[in-house]
This record gives structure tokens, sequence and C-alpha cells, in this order.
């Protein structure tokens, strides 16, 4: 590792290995392909699988709160929010 973060590996990463403090670099545009990216990893697994429906739910409320509008107090909860949170 030759750099703060490792750009390929966190690239290719799934949300779960994200760093919080990765997340909070990220533009609004690429937290969205992120969190895409995880929505097809969901799909590979058994339509019938319980964590995967559950996850999906939650990666889809994700992308909800990140298309909303928001004031810079409700952006920095949000962030604060996403930061608790082991995706």
């Amino acid at each position: 590792m030759d750099g703060v973060f490792p750009s390929a590996a966190a690239e290719a990463a799934p949300l779960s290995a994200q760093t919080p403090a990765r997340w909070q670099t990220m533009g609004n545009e690429e937290k969205k392909a992120v969190v895409h990216e995880e929505v097809k990893r969901m799909y590979k697994l058994p339509a019938n699988s319980s964590y995967a429906t559950h996850r999906l739910r939650v990666l889809n409320k994700i992308l909800q709160l990140l298309s909303a509008q928001r004031t810079i107090s409700q952006d920095e909860e949000l962030e604060l929010l996403f930061a608790g949170l082991r995706l």
C-alpha cells in the first residue's frame, strides 16, 4: 500500500469493506455507484435469502436518502448515520 487509499482495491471492494473515512471522502455520485454495485452483489444471492432481502431494503433506503435534497446540517447528520452503519 503506497498511498492513503488503495485505489484499485477500494474501488473493487464490496460496500462492507469500505471504511467510514473512505465513505466520507466520496462524492454523492460515487456513493450511489458503490451502493448500486452492492445491490448487484445482493441480486447474486438466493432470492429467498432473508439477509439479501433485508440488505436490499437498506440499500434502497440509502439510495432514496442520497437522492433527496438536503440542507447542510441534514447532510452532516446523514454522514454521521452512514458512518455508524456497518455497510
